[in-house]
């Protein structure tokens, strides 16, 4: 990891970050509630999102104290009613945290449930330190899985586990993760945040713009035409074009 160069982090309440000259570091900052997820997180999160789109780096995401994130703030969570569950609020934040640029690693200590292992299943990659727990218990609090847990953990352990764990209230424990893909990784207590690093330093080694193509590829968010527009955009016939239009309204 490289030392921190200079920038302009905003102020947030629940999540801290730090920008180094070639990585995100973000850590949800809700200890003594496990880093369970509440309102101010998800918008610190949106904010921390805006940042690395407009200023794109791979991303490792950890938790404060010994847990990745607990889940969601069930005290806000009783309160919410339809209207905010048509709004989509958790998952259209991590939808976001998925199509951020670059690679993103998320470090997991101890629980990642509910949101928090549905954020987990956002990023692209996952370390688990021996001590993780992955877990969806929503139904037996009378709702479901709506962050995306029902569409990624099947595309990262297959239906079958994930229906293990939506449907029977089955948890992974790291050796489990391990065994049905859901981590690259388990590591002793306490050196899964050293683990993260070690990968962004092999992914930092990559092209940048080979990674971004991949990753939208892979992750089906890649438009042809997007790509296709930027063949074109680069020639020099775009160019001529485009200057022989604007000289002949110039003339008009």
């Amino acid at each position: 990891m490289t030392d921190p160069a200079p920038a302009t982090l905003p102020r947030l309440r629940t999540v801290s970050v730090l920008r180094t000259d070639d990585r995100y570091v973000v850590t949800l900052d809700r200890p003594a509630a496990r880093n369970a997820i509440n309102a101010a997180m998800v918008a610190d999160l949106h904010t921390v999102c805006g940042l690395i789109e407009s200023d794109p780096a791979p991303v490792v995401l950890a938790g404060a104290g010994e847990h990745f994130a607990g889940g969601a703030d069930i005290g806000e969570l009783r309160e919410r009613g339809r209207d905010q569950a048509l709004a989509g609020i958790n998952r259209t934040l991590f939808d976001r945290f998925a199509a951020l640029p670059l690679p993103t690693v998320a470090a997991v200590s101890g629980y990642a449930l509910g949101g928090g292992a549905e954020l987990s299943y956002a990023c692209d990659l996952r370390i688990a330190a021996e001590t993780a727990v992955f877990g969806n218990p929503e139904p037996g609090l009378g709702i479901l899985a709506a962050a995306g847990a029902t569409y990624r953990l099947p595309a990262l352990v297959g239906e079958s586990v994930a229906k293990q764990v939506l449907l029977a209230g089955h948890s992974l424990d790291a050796a489990a993760a391990l065994r049905c893909g859901l981590v690259m990784d388990v590591v002793p207590t306490g050196e899964h945040l050293a683990a993260a690093h070690r990968i962004v330093d092999r992914i930092t080694a990559s092209s940048g713009l080979a990674l971004r193509l991949t990753k939208a590829i892979v992750s089906g968010t890649g438009r042809v035409e997007d790509v296709a527009q930027a063949v074109l955009f680069e020639t020099s016939d775009k160019r001529d074009r485009m200057t022989a239009f604007l000289e002949k309204r110039n003339r008009r």
